[in-house]
């Protein structure tokens, strides 16, 4: 048996999955913000249970995704870190791109750099952009200033000298100056880390690396001693945000790959259950209880860019972030998630997010403390939750809580209905993402009318076909295990290591001797990372023409030669700019090798529905729909339904760890797997999305 976890910002996520039958019990407990793997520990035994089986059982390694790496980076709670680069550039941090991402904000903000002044340290030494020596690397000063780093106390170094990307010599001689003086200390070399161009952003990357470094060390060891305790003696694995797992050693050297491991292990799961449906184009919908994600899915997997903005100043404005040059899924991410807050603002128009009630204290519903009203809170009141089965009834709905919560805190708006209020709610948030979603596909090239949206989450399954109802799609997919499919998709991504290096080499210069040893040593570093045998290995280039500042990656095989990069660099650049200019003078600017570890992967079949004294009786309660206000609809566990199963609705169908609520006229169809597939009534002649709520 394998089992994973997905430590999300409300919910920690688990599955423990039969790799012989397929078979899968899923869990989902309120994440532990003081120690998250208390949370790991408590759904692990909940799926054990469920299974009757014990921790022996599990014979393959735990496979995680954590949100504390992005959390230390926002919240700023990493380690009390140092830098040092070369003199002159100590700088760098508040200079960044030399741009405004707003050019008509006069009270402009940019984001704190990670570590003050006096705790960046300038290097006498210089390289040129070729990796040759302009000025000699002064060691007696760096042992100054490492006796200096011991009198701080600093808890991390990050050490990012010019031009380290053609050679790290100057770097790894700075690096075992501090090993010897700071013993105990890690330092984080940026010609090991992300040895690429552009200085600012390989300055910003390395010190985020420096800086959650410590945090997220005691983190795993916390959840490995977690899982020790449950008698599980299988090694831990981590999700990074590339789609690929790693070994934790290799995780706690270099904890910023698992940046947004979360949101790509639900991207990967996603991609795994299109390719059984035979799915090939897919909005990844993943909604949970802080925030909601969109991924576009082609070809049977996401697609990986190399760069994200952590800790926006504005959430929607590029350019206002830390920039962090890692592989990370392509996906838009939006404030939007169950327990996003809603609140009148100072003209007294309904806003719904970014902020979010966790948690702890967490919707009004819950019970737990909170007062201020949730999209969770909304949906409760409008039906759309059950409050006795909640989280398959491991915990039960405060509905008059989340009433009062709507008129306390909306009711001028809305004459003190709450209902009213929760609709609103439900309104507002539902055409942000549609909103959302729309931009995301059209900046990509796509129409989002031609693909299907897949939806996962916690709360994604509930406002699933009205966000598609908006965006004019016509099949939703809800899968079986919907309420954690992240955890899901960690069972079955491959272990996979990817690294990179710049070296500027233009086609018209090329030297095959050359190319041949700069992927034998990309492939020899992702190998030594990888830890186990490779099984195969994926190359890939960032090109341009000649001239250009910024570049595009273009897949490329074993083999090839300067005419057919060029023919493929011609090609990409044409679908990514819709033309193909007369001009062949171009170049590779980095690099590339994904390489993939051995992995058979294994089939979920079916999830188990929970152990319960026989089917649940047919049952109805009232449910509000925009069409029809409030109506009696049928109440059914989607779990308990046979394949072919089909209803028409409205209705709503229960899972323990999330619900799919199916609009008026909207058909529903169980297949083989016990995937919900959703036929979207739309109307003949469809408004714009524009134009909606106008």
């Amino acid at each position: 048996m394998r089992v994973s976890f997905d430590i999300g910002g409300t919910f920690t996520d688990l599955v423990l999955l039969d790799d012989v039958s397929g078979r899968a019990w899923l869990g989902k407990c309120l994440t532990t913000y003081d120690d998250f793997s208390r949370a790991i520990e408590q759904g692990i035994r909940q799926v054990l249970d469920a299974a009757g089986t014990g921790a022996d059982a599990v014979g393959d390694s735990v496979v995680g995704a954590t949100t504390l790496v992005t959390n230390a980076l926002i919240e700023r709670r990493g380690a009390d870190t140092a830098l040092l680069t070369t003199r002159g550039f100590g700088d760098t941090l508040e200079i960044g791109r030399e741009w405004r991402y707003d050019l008509y904000d006069a009270q402009l903000k940019l984001p704190e750099p990670l570590v003050p002044v006096a705790q960046r340290f300038e290097v006498t030494e210089r390289l040129r952009a070729d990796g040759s020596v302009a000025t000699p690397l002064d060691l007696d000063e760096v042992a100054r200033i490492a006796d200096r780093l011991a009198e701080l106390g600093v808890e991390s170094v990050a050490v990012c000298l010019l031009h380290s990307y053609a050679s790290a010599a100057h770097e790894e001689a700075v690096g075992k100056v501090l090993a010897d003086r700071l013993p105990g200390v890690p330092v984080t070399l940026s010609g090991h880390l992300v040895p690429v161009i552009r200085e600012y952003e390989r300055t910003v990357t390395t010190l985020a690396n420096a800086y959650v470094r410590p945090v997220a060390g005691e983190h795993f060891a916390d959840i490995e001693r977690a899982v020790g305790r449950l008698g599980i003696d299988q090694p831990l694995v981590l999700m990074q945000s590339n789609g690929g797992v790693i070994s934790t050693p290799t995780a706690r050297e270099h904890p910023l790959r698992l940046l947004e491991s979360g949101p790509a292990a639900g991207a990967i799961g996603a991609a795994y259950v299109g390719r059984r449906l035979g799915l090939d184009r897919l909005i990844a919908f993943d909604m949970g209880g802080t925030t909601a994600k969109v991924c576009l899915i082609e070809g049977g997997r996401p697609t990986v860019h190399h760069g994200f903005e952590v800790g926006r100043v504005h959430r929607l404005k590029a350019g206002s972030g830390l920039p962090v040059s890692m592989p990370v899924v392509d996906m838009l991410e939006i404030g939007a998630g169950g327990g996003s807050i809603a609140a009148l603002d100072d003209l007294g128009l309904l806003k719904v997010g970014p902020h979010s009630a966790g948690s702890r204290p967490g919707p009004a519903g819950y019970g737990l403390g909170g007062d201020r009203p949730t999209v969770t809170d909304a949906d409760i009141v409008l039906g759309y939750l059950d409050p006795d089965y909640f989280l398959g009834g491991r915990m039960s709905l405060d509905v008059e809580a989340s009433r009062r919560a709507m008129v306390e805190h909306l009711g001028a708006a809305f004459g003190d209905d709450p209902l009213a209020a929760a609709a609103g709610v439900v309104r507002v948030v539902d055409e942000h993402m549609a909103l959302a979603m729309q931009v995301h596909a059209t900046e990509r090239g796509h129409d989002p009318r031609t693909f299907t949206m897949l939806a996962f989450g916690g709360a994604a399954p509930v406002h699933a076909a009205r966000v598609a109802r908006t965006l004019g799609l016509r099949e939703v997919v809800i899968p079986s295990a919907a309420g954690v499919l992240s955890a899901t998709g960690l069972l079955v991504a491959p272990p996979m290591v990817e690294v990179s290096r710049t070296h500027l080499t233009e086609l018209a210069g090329w030297q095959p001797g050359t190319v041949a040893d700069l992927y034998d040593g990309l492939v020899a570093q992702a190998a030594a990372e990888l830890a186990q045998p490779v099984d195969r290995v994926e190359r890939f280039v960032d090109m341009r023409f000649v001239g250009q500042g910024f570049e595009i990656e273009v897949p490329v095989a074993d083999g090839d030669g300067p005419a057919q990069y060029l023919e493929a660099f011609a090609t990409e650049y044409a679908r990514v700019y819709g033309t193909r200019p007369d001009y062949d003078r171009a170049e590779v600017v980095t690099w590339r090798v994904r390489v993939y570890g051995r992995f058979a992967q294994p089939e979920l079949v079916r999830t188990v529905p929970p152990v319960a004294d026989g089917p649940a009786p047919a049952r109805s309660r009232t449910v509000w729909f925009p069409e029809t206000g409030p109506v009696e609809a049928p109440v059914l566990r989607m779990l308990e339904q046979r394949p072919g199963f089909t209803v028409t609705g409205p209705a709503v169908l229960q899972l323990p760890e999330s619900t799919a609520v199916i609009g008026p006229g909207d058909e529903a169809r169980l297949d083989d797997d016990g995937n919900l597939h959703i036929r979207i009534d739309l109307p003949a002649v469809q408004v714009p999305l524009t134009e909606v709520g106008a």
